[in-house]
């Protein structure tokens, strides 16, 4: 059993190693961008229910105020920050009145520290929880631009005005392309409470973060704006097609689209001679999905013969799946050949509960390189393993050796065990 233990153990080592040279560092399909300052707006939860004096013997009011003087004191310069509330000014009964109850308290913009923390310190616990209203407005605030953008919403409830259910509303922004990260925190959260928040954060590939302590929610924020700071390469949004022909042509770097249940979509790339086409994708279940699925990368010529394929199968256990592929295309004595139109598929065959939305399409994300090819389109040293496949055969012999040297002292070590 041990010895078979760390027979797969090497395995799991060699596929590493295959990985890491399938997809080496330096092969990053763009590179940090930061045109613009980036922007955040956080959005407060300020309803009845923070009145609960539950988090380190205050309120939860108390507790959002005082993390928030300490988040403000913090931000970096160049962030472009904004405060919007929910539920901060109406306390009356109608619901039509309480779920337009959402409005932005301090604009985004270059932080007055001093004018951001007293329109904070003037809010008081009111009325209703309109988390979806509240995000489209967030949204709107931060639109226009090439910034980057996140909302961090801070609540301590579901939302209270169903039918506009704030999911929804996340995917319809993600939809969008403009790249729009909500990170959730729940303040003491309940179980539905939890599950609708770390949907919201799901559809736009945020995080989500129960808090318990004042500490925790002070830091966590922090942290969130500190990242927005961070340079990241924001994907381009792209619309695949039905075939090849008319699809989409796309060069090297990062791009978003969406895709329905069981769709294909086509996308093309230009590959010349003596270049090596690098290309991933991953697809996010951002919503309840049956088990067993899978994505397939298939690069074709214009007539249609498969070039070379990947593909991956899930079985429900994580909420990304992803495959890549890697075409060398030879080089050529002809300085004027023309380049080659690779023809890239992209397919799933993820289904649903037929209670679950199926629009929008599922979060798509596709990289696309293309780097010098090896010396020869079949050498083997474009994938990471060097020249021929004696490394592989190395790799697997040292793995198996190791596996059973460990094994033999194992069981001398139990045997000495038993007879002392």
């Amino acid at each position: 059993m041990i010895t078979r233990r760390w027979v797969r153990a090497s395995a799991c080592g060699l596929f590493v190693t295959l990985a890491a040279g399938l997809f080496p560092a330096g092969a990053a399909a763009g590179e940090p961008v930061a045109k613009e300052a980036p922007k955040v707006e956080l959005v407060l939860d300020v309803s009845g229910s923070m009145r609960a004096q539950d988090i380190d013997g205050q309120t939860r009011m108390s507790a959002a105020k005082q993390a928030f003087n300490e988040v403000l004191d913090a931000v970096p310069e160049e962030v472009r920050l904004g405060i919007r509330t929910l539920g901060a000014n109406y306390p009356g009964p109608d619901k039509n009145l309480g779920c337009k109850d959402t409005k932005q308290l301090y604009p985004v913009g270059p932080l007055d520290r001093t004018e951001a923390k007293t329109a904070v310190a003037t809010l008081a616990p009111t009325g209703w929880t309109p988390i979806g209203p509240a995000l489209l407005g967030a949204a709107e605030d931060l639109k226009g631009g090439d910034a980057t953008r996140r909302i961090v919403l801070i609540t301590d409830g579901e939302d209270t005005c169903a039918p506009l259910d704030p999911c929804e509303v996340a995917r319809d922004i993600a939809a969008q392309g403009i790249h729009l990260v909500i990170d959730t925190l729940g303040l003491v959260p309940d179980a539905k409470t939890r599950d609708q928040l770390i949907c919201i954060a799901e559809a736009t590939g945020g995080t989500y973060t129960s808090v318990q302590h004042t500490a925790e929610l002070s830091g966590r924020v922090r942290q969130l704006v500190g990242r927005a700071a961070t340079p990241v390469v924001n994907p381009v949004a792209t619309e695949g097609a039905k075939q090849c022909t008319g699809a989409p042509e796309l060069k090297p770097g990062l791009y978003s689209d969406r895709e329905s249940f069981g769709e294909h979509r086509w996308y093309r790339v230009s590959v010349a001679p003596g270049r090596e086409l690098r290309a991933s994708v991953s697809i996010g279940a951002d919503r309840a999905v049956n088990n067993d699925y899978g994505v397939l990368l298939r690069a074709t010529t214009l007539s249609g013969r498969e070039i070379v394929r990947g593909q991956e199968a899930g079985d429900g256990r994580t909420d990304l799946i992803s495959s890549g592929l890697r075409y060398p295309k030879a080089g050529s004595a002809d300085d004027e050949e023309p380049a080659e139109t690779v023809c890239l598929q992209v397919s799933n065959s993820f289904s649903a509960p037929a209670t679950v939305k199926t629009t929008p399409g599922m979060p798509v994300e596709l990289t696309i390189d293309v780097v010098d090819g090896p010396d020869e389109a079949s050498d083997v040293a474009s994938f990471g393993l060097g020249r021929g496949w004696w490394l592989i055969g190395v790799l697997a012999l040292t793995g198996l050796l190791a596996g059973l040297v460990w094994g033999w002292v194992s069981r001398w070590r139990i045997a000495v065990w038993r007879t002392n």
